[in-house]
This record gives structure tokens, sequence and C-alpha cells, in this order.
């Protein structure tokens, strides 16, 4: 089924998760062990990410079909722009479709850091919108999700420029959105505010990724910027200072658990949580919430 009709359907706010593929396939025991123990969270879908360029593309289709085929879970795989083609796609989608994969990830994606000179520039699909459209035109009964960000791409020059990208996808036939990480919950309700006075009405669910380490933190201020953490960042630096990263880790999963309540408590249709693949800190958030 469709995940934007799974929404429409829920009776209570949910919760949805993130996992990415390891590459090392040694490793993946391990890593359903993980999912398992998270399937106690009876999340309403998860989502797969996949690697630039298609890296790991066939580790995506294998976890998604046994996501939904062995451990009854509803997956959506991540699907990006870097490298795809239409024969490329094509491939990829049917394969979706014929393990009962119902949903997908448009994203553009980020540029292959081992090609330097890549540019999006001439590539067959240039923009998630592009993809969104092929699928909506070739596989009309997936359901297509897309992303958004509730401060600023750092490729943007605006606010306003993400909004009018935004809903292009969406027109383009986004089912809903996902956003991504943010940690002052000002910011995401701001922006579903200015995305309904543009007309859009496609569920906006609120990404959440607990901050586990000082590293973690610096490495997302280094993508995104300061802005995104609206203040939270200096919170985590003075915990370090005191209690090192046992203190940030406490910090940051109290702070995810209650921005996950107040998105709850005021309207937000659920929470999607980025899940590093740990569903021990998954599970001490989910425990604190109450709906």
């Amino acid at each position: 089924m469709k995940i934007a009709q799974l929404i429409a359907q829920s009776r209570s706010p949910f919760l949805s998760l993130e996992f990415f593929p390891p590459k090392d396939r040694a490793t993946w025991p391990q890593f359903f062990g993980e999912v398992e123990k998270l399937k106690a969270l009876s999340p309403l879908f998860v989502s797969v990410t996949y690697g630039a360029g298609g890296g790991t593309q066939a580790n995506t289709l294998d976890v998604v079909t046994h996501l939904k085929r062995d451990m009854g879970l509803e997956p959506m795989a991540h699907l990006t722009c870097v490298g795809a083609s239409s024969a490329a796609l094509h491939g990829f989608l049917k394969e979706l479709v014929a393990a009962g994969i119902h949903n997908v990830l448009a994203l553009r994606g980020d540029p292959p850091k081992d090609r330097p000179d890549f540019r999006f520039e001439g590539q067959e699909f240039q923009h998630a919108s592009d993809l969104v459209a092929f699928i909506c035109k070739h596989y009309p009964d997936l359901g297509v999700g897309v992303a958004g960000i509730p401060t600023k791409h750092p490729e943007s020059a605006t606010v306003e420029d993400d909004l009018k990208w935004l809903k292009y996808k969406v027109d383009a036939g986004g089912d809903f959105v996902v956003t991504q990480l943010f940690y002052d919950n000002e910011h995401y309700f701001e922006y579903v505010r200015r995305l309904r006075a543009m007309g859009l009405t496609v569920p906006v669910l609120p990404g959440i990724l607990p901050i586990m380490s000082l590293k973690s933190a610096q490495f997302i201020a280094g993508l995104n910027g300061r802005a995104v953490f609206g203040g939270f960042y200096e919170v985590l630096e003075a915990a370090h200072a005191k209690g090192g990263d046992e203190a940030v880790r406490e910090l940051g999963l109290a702070h995810a658990s209650k921005q996950a309540q107040e998105l709850i408590d005021r309207g937000a249709p659920g929470v999607h949580l980025y899940t590093l693949n740990r569903a021990e800190a998954c599970l001490e958030i989910a425990g604190k919430l109450n709906f």
C-alpha cells in the first residue's frame, strides 16, 4: 500500500524509521537483529537509503525485499538522481515492483565524493522532480515520497527557493514529504505553515536524528550550518565540556524525546526517526513518548 494511504488510515500518531544498508554483507545478521528489536515500535513504514551513484543499489534492493518478505515491514526504497539513467531506473524499479515494494523516496542526492568533477548539469536526471515525474509516469502504482528541509538547503539562495522546489516536486506527483533533521521544532511548524499557505496539503513528516556525540553534531553543522540546531549546538558544546560524549549522548536522547513528544502534541502526523541502525537509542526515545 502507498505510504500516503497508510498515513490517511492511521488513527493515531505513528513512528517510522530509516535504516542504511551496511556495505559489508557479513554484518547483515547484526543489522537485521537491530531491525528485529525495533519491530516492537510497530513502525508505519521503514525507509532504506541508497548510495550515491547507486553505490549500494543492490544492497538496498536486497534489504527492502528482506524487510518486506521476511520481517513483515512496509519498506520504502530511497532513489537518487546521481548517475541515473532511464534504463537503470527501469531495471531497479521493475525489481522493486516484483518484490512487492510499493514506495520510493525520490531524491536528488549528493555528488559522489570520489568524483570532484561531477556536475548535475547535463545529466539525464538533474533534480528530484525529474525522478518523481519519471516514476509517476511509468510506475503509477508506486507511492512517491520527497524530501524537505525546514531550514535551508546549503545550495539554495533563500528559503523561498527551497519552498518553490518542494512545491515543484509535490506538483510532479510527490505523495508526502519527509523532512531532513532539525533541532528546533519551530523550524518544522513554520515550514508546514508556509507550505499550507502555498496550497500544499500532503503530509509532512518531521525527521528526527538524535545527537550521540559532539563529533556527530560537528559533522551535521559542517553539512547544514549551525542554524539547523536553533541554539542547541552551544548547549551540546557546554555539556561536552563538563561530561564528554556520555553527557552529549544523554542530552541528545532527551532532546530527541522532547522534540518528538512536542511534535506529536502539536499535530504532526507522526515522527520519522533516523536510526543510524541503532535500536537501543530509538527504543529509549520511543519509550518516553506518550501517544
